[in-house]
């Protein structure tokens, strides 16, 4: 399992970087529709939906965002679109938690199709507009989510269960805890304030998310960075919530060793669009 891992995150870094490092966003901005196309596939299966029934919502996912590019959304500032998509994460992602796994299923059918092809076509629109905007800003939202994740899985390792006596969701993800959440957190803080470091001492030509929120004010800065780490583990807990519904431990086996396209993004889900909104609203 550890070999896949190791030779799965090769191949997926030796597409992924040199598309990243482009000088045009055009390559990530393909990277990425491949991608999302996979994890909409993903979505069907996870719905119970059969395998040509998913193929065609993989390709109409696809199409759905090269139609907007081709019609010059990416050019647009989109904020609207920000605003909606991190409303409806806030407060549907609480309603799912608050349900559980006995709730999803009484979900209607073509709102959970529907609603998670949305999500992953924001979610396609945030990541290229962040590339769009620079190397330096789009990585530091995405490094933003896996600290909050590394952070969490050692605070969680370390000290869980030693400050608080209940998991964080033991319903939905046993081996979560509150402790880990709060090092997720931790790790984050201290990540956005050596970044503005970095970014003050190497004035590189686009300025970092965290730049642009401290610009603003030390306290956006610090509730931001929370907030998104937190909405980072609510995208995390609501996939945890689907998969579990569905009786599935891995949203597919698309990514050997790793599991599916949408084990590998749940978190940069909401963090994605909330982040473009925190920066430009």
């Amino acid at each position: 399992m550890l070999k896949q891992r190791i030779i799965t995150a090769i191949v997926l870094l030796a597409i992924l970087l040199p598309a990243l490092f482009y000088p045009s966003h055009v390559p990530f901005a393909c990277v990425m529709l491949a991608l999302i196309a996979a994890a909409a596939w993903e979505w069907g299966r996870l719905n119970g939906y059969g395998s040509r029934v998913s193929l065609f919502l993989g390709l109409e996912t696809l199409v759905l965002c090269a139609l907007s590019w081709w019609l010059g959304l990416l050019d647009q500032s989109l904020l609207p679109v920000w605003i909606f998509a991190s409303a409806a994460w806030v407060l549907c992602g609480a309603a799912l938690l608050r349900v559980a796994v006995p709730g999803w299923p009484r979900v209607p059918r073509g709102l959970r199709l529907v609603g998670g092809l949305l999500v992953l076509w924001v979610a396609w629109l945030a990541a290229v507009k962040a590339r769009m905007v620079g190397i330096n800003f789009l990585l530091s939202i995405l490094v933003l989510v896996w600290v909050a994740d590394i952070f969490a899985y050692f605070a969680g390792r370390a000290f869980g269960l030693r400050f608080t006596r209940n998991k964080l969701a033991p319903a939905i993800s046993p081996g979560k805890s509150w402790e880990g959440v709060w090092g997720g957190m931790a790790g984050v803080l201290v990540l956005a304030l050596a970044w503005v470091w970095a970014d003050a001492a190497a004035q590189p030509a686009v300025a970092s998310l965290y730049t642009r929120l401290a610009a603003r004010g030390w306290w956006l800065l610090l509730v931001g960075v929370v907030f998104l780490a937190a909405m980072s583990v609510v995208g995390d807990l609501v996939e945890s919530l689907i998969k579990r519904s569905a009786g599935a431990k891995d949203s597919s086996t698309l990514l050997p060793g790793h599991g599916g396209v949408l084990d590998r993004v749940d978190a940069l889900l909401p963090t994605l669009p909330i982040a473009m909104m925190l920066a430009f609203l």
